[in-house]
């Protein structure tokens, strides 16, 4: 049998590997194991969420890129910094929020005309299922009043496979399927923000959507 079907047959799923319970360090653990789909296999290691347990707003990313797969933290690399700077002038303590990605593991393709260079590649919807045990158990163990879908990746992960990204971002959406009312708001990924021809603007815009974020933590929600 090969590495690859370690979590049984061709099935991608990350539910075999999740702990019976605990808290996040309980699932954060068990994550650093995690063989639900072919992803582990070349990755350094799991990229778990991280951030204030109790937080109020939950960032959801895509995947680890680069320095995240070599650190094992969230947005640690350009794309977080910036990030990092757009939270605080929206006027959001990064300090209490929590962090993650929809995937797990860094998906890439190694590129050997460009230094070897580990270049980012967007995982498949197949994927995105499978890992998203682990994103639903971070969310209702956070339990968020907000959550922020960075980029069209979470945005599906969070919201399903018809979202997009510039139909939907900015607005105070609904979660589905939440146990109690909670929010989702999606924007650009940061990283978009740093391939982007008019990096300015691309900013400003999502700084824009952080303070939709902010009103509804400041509870005025439609404000």
């Amino acid at each position: 049998m090969s590495r690859s079907d370690d979590a049984g047959g061709n099935a991608y799923d990350a539910t075999p590997f999740l702990p019976d319970g605990g808290g996040l360090d309980a699932y954060r653990r068990a994550a650093a194991n995690c063989r639900g789909c072919p992803l582990y296999e070349n990755a350094t290691q799991t990229v778990f969420g991280k951030g204030d347990t109790s937080a109020r707003v939950l960032l959801v990313g895509e995947q680890p890129g680069d320095q995240e797969d070599r650190q094992g933290e969230p947005f640690v690399g350009p794309a977080g910094r910036l990030l990092d700077k757009a939270l605080t002038e929206a006027g959001i303590d990064r300090g209490a929020a929590y962090v993650t990605n929809a995937v797990k593991h860094f998906k890439f393709t190694v590129v050997p005309e460009r230094g070897k260079r580990r270049i980012h590649k967007t995982p498949s919807l197949r994927e995105l299922s499978a890992c998203k045990p682990w994103l639903r158990a971070e969310l209702d163990l956070v339990r968020p009043e907000v959550v922020v879908a960075l980029g069209a990746t979470a945005g599906k992960a969070l919201l399903g496979p018809s979202f997009r990204v510039t139909k939907d971002r900015g607005s105070l959406l609904t979660m589905p399927d939440a146990d109690e009312e909670q929010y989702v708001v999606a924007t650009v990924h940061p990283s978009a923000i740093l391939r982007a021809d008019d990096r300015e603007a691309a900013y400003a815009g999502l700084v824009s959507d952080l303070k939709v974020v902010a009103r509804a933590l400041n509870g005025h929600a439609h404000a």
